[in-house]
């Protein structure tokens, strides 16, 4: 029913940027909210940004100051500009979505497959 489609993922060294987008397709009725959670290696999933139909955001305390979340309502993208890069900030990035469909009268919640992002030192 929905597709979670990420890109931009990949290497890059310390202090570098990255520009992640999560594209949304399917039987869409509403976006309510999207955003990006990360895995590292032996940890969990943690949220890392977050943004709703209406603008507003939520970034995680490390990020703050260095990661940019966006979303462009008539593509159904969301993007997440990643500027001045840590090793810590290696971790597969995974895009989620909170979706109404045609198909249920909720919404629900969606992921995408991940993209790996990886930051040498």
């Amino acid at each position: 029913q929905v597709q979670l489609v990420e890109s931009g993922g990949g290497l890059v060294q310390a202090g570098g940027s990255l520009r992640l987008s999560c594209a949304a397709s399917g039987s869409i009725v509403t976006i309510n909210a999207m955003g990006w959670y990360r895995q590292a290696p032996g940890k969990q999933r943690e949220l890392v940004a977050r943004i709703t139909s209406g603008g507003f955001t939520y970034y995680t305390e490390s990020v703050k100051g260095r990661f940019t979340i966006s979303m462009d309502n008539a593509e159904n993208t969301v993007y997440l500009q990643m500027n001045s890069l840590k090793p810590e900030d290696t971790a597969v990035y995974y895009c989620n979505a909170m979706i109404r469909t045609t198909s249920f009268n909720f919404d629900m919640n969606y992921w995408g497959e991940g993209t790996l992002v990886t930051v040498s030192s």
